[in-house]
């Protein structure tokens, strides 16, 4: 589970065991936790998961997951490549 960002108290990260699934984030803060689908294509995000996330902290995170939006790719492209290659 390797933390790609820590950022205004929230920490985005990978899970190692998520088979093939499209490229994706998960981000953490306090008892807060959500997912977020990242397209490339269409250079959008779409929330897959929220738990204990209110408007306020939907706003924040959106905001940091666009805003780093192709550092996630680019890390999740290593981290792929990691996984498979060794």
């Amino acid at each position: 589970m390797p933390t790609i960002l820590e950022i205004l108290g929230w920490r985005l990260f990978f899970y190692a065991n998520e088979g093939n699934e499209p490229i994706h984030v998960h981000a953490r803060k306090a008892e807060t936790e959500c997912k977020y689908w990242i397209d490339t294509d269409n250079y959008d995000i779409i929330e897959a998961y929220a738990f204990n996330l209110g408007p306020k902290e939907r706003r924040q995170i959106r905001q940091i997951v666009f805003g780093h939006f192709d550092y996630i790719v680019e890390q999740w492209a290593e981290f792929q490549r990691r996984r498979f290659n060794g």
